[in-house]
């Protein structure tokens, strides 16, 4: 198996810079898995300045809802690829009333059978606050975290990023 990486944190805690790190360390052609959708002009916005921002350094595959697929094919053209985020294309399923339990089995099958690219994937920790009021929010906190472990359980290494620092949960400390 190519060794996948999962890293998670809180919102702004520098997650997805470090795994722009981690895949600019590995690959001189990373691929840029994006999940987010730009329905509104605030996240037109957003995903221009991340566009802009990483302009050149990795080939962009947007791709909201079809991640196993889109991820397979990638797979044959890149060493490595970076998903961001998982927590965007689960609100995307869930938006469609797919079913999100049986679209991560299919991702944890892809991941399996991918074992000559690198496959990092970031995604929000959402299960440290309070309890949501609303049975949507419980439900999107609830299989979040359920995929979370399902994909830990795939990764060579899982990483928990806090104010941009990264915390080993499982694997080896990344070399920057």
């Amino acid at each position: 198996m190519a060794n996948h990486i999962l890293v998670l944190g809180g919102t702004r805690s520098g997650k997805t810079a470090l795994a722009e790190r981690l895949a600019l360390r590995d690959s001189a052609s990373p691929a840029y898995l994006a999940t987010a959708e730009a329905l509104d002009d605030e996240m037109i916005e957003r995903v221009s300045a991340h566009q802009r921002a990483r302009e050149g350094r990795f080939a962009t595959i947007e791709e909201p809802l079809e991640l196993p697929q889109a991820l397979f094919a990638a797979a044959q053209a890149h060493d490595v690829i970076l998903v961001d985020c998982l927590t965007l294309w689960i609100t995307n399923l869930l938006s469609m009333e797919r079913d999100v339990a049986e679209e991560v089995d299919l991702l944890v099958e892809v991941l399996e059978n991918i074992t000559d690219t690198q496959v990092i994937l970031v995604s929000n920790e959402v299960g440290l606050g309070i309890v949501p009021d609303n049975a949507l929010a419980r439900t999107f906190r609830d299989l979040t975290g359920a995929a979370h472990q399902e994909l830990a359980g795939i990764c060579e290494h899982v990483y928990f990023v806090v104010a941009g620092l990264p915390m080993v949960v499982k694997g080896k400390t990344p070399k920057l």
